[in-house]
């Protein structure tokens, strides 16, 4: 009847069929409403790409979502992800909107000089230390981690982490270096940047509590603390890799 309908009127249609009127137009509401191939295509995908999202704890965005869809035998392309996204209101986390400052320039009251001048390596353990701070993603949301390295060995001897950055994160972190290394000289050098947590008067007592010489590189020169940006950067790949679970592994050297 739907077929003809254009042709011939339904209420001679109906009775040569022997139907209700009624009847037939029920049936037509009821078809209109359900949905077509494209709209259950749609739904479908929706229902995939929602499952792929909650089973990363909400964290996927439409690249990794696209990714893993794929890997499930799932092809369709990134755009279509993204507004299957966009229509049920998910949102990934990207890195780039947790972005604190992890460098905060200092009075520098001491008036430290450079004593490295990119000289790191100067041919044998416990001359130069150098420190620098990083943020994390973790288990436990973002964390900041501060980590001492030997120029000499390039390995990390010390690391704390926290959610919060202050001067109390790098001397933990060198204090935890200064004990498992032992027996350690005076005289060391202790390099870092010309952020507060490095310059101000807490880490000068440390410091000097430790007979340690502070080092820092020049205002706004990213490359003479270039190394120890260099060692944090290894460990922000190390969490990458691992998930973001568990601290930075420790070496002896």
């Amino acid at each position: 009847m739907a077929a003809e309908k254009a042709n011939y009127e339904v209420t001679r249609m109906a009775r040569l069929l022997e139907v209700s009127r009624s009847g037939f137009y029920a049936w037509a509401a009821r078809q209109r409403s359900q949905p077509g191939p494209r709209r259950r295509g749609r739904d479908e995908l929706d229902v995939k790409v929602r499952k792929v999202f909650t089973e990363s704890d909400d964290v996927y965005g439409t690249p990794r979502v696209h990714a893993q869809l794929a890997r499930e035998g799932t092809h369709v392309d990134r755009k279509t992800v993204a507004r299957s996204m966009l229509r049920q209101g998910l949102e990934g986390i990207s890195p780039t909107k947790f972005t604190p400052v992890t460098t905060i320039s200092g009075t520098d009251p001491y008036k430290i000089p450079d004593l490295v001048t990119r000289s790191w390596d100067q041919g044998e353990l416990n001359r130069v230390w150098v420190s620098d701070i990083t943020y994390l993603r973790t288990g436990e949301g973002w964390l900041y981690l501060a980590a001492v390295t030997d120029a000499h060995s390039r390995r990390i001897l010390g690391w704390a982490m926290d959610s919060h950055m202050g001067t109390f994160l790098v001397e933990k972190a060198l204090k935890m270096a200064h004990t498992l290394r032992g027996e350690v000289p005076d005289g060391v050098v202790f390099h870092a940047d010309r952020g507060t947590e490095f310059t101000s008067d807490d880490m000068f007592k440390v410091c000097r509590g430790l007979e340690m010489l502070q080092s820092v590189g020049r205002t706004g020169v990213c490359w003479d603390n270039a190394m120890a940006s260099e060692r944090v950067g290894h460990v922000e790949d190390f969490s990458s890799t691992t998930g973001g679970n568990g601290p930075p592994g420790q070496r002896r050297g």
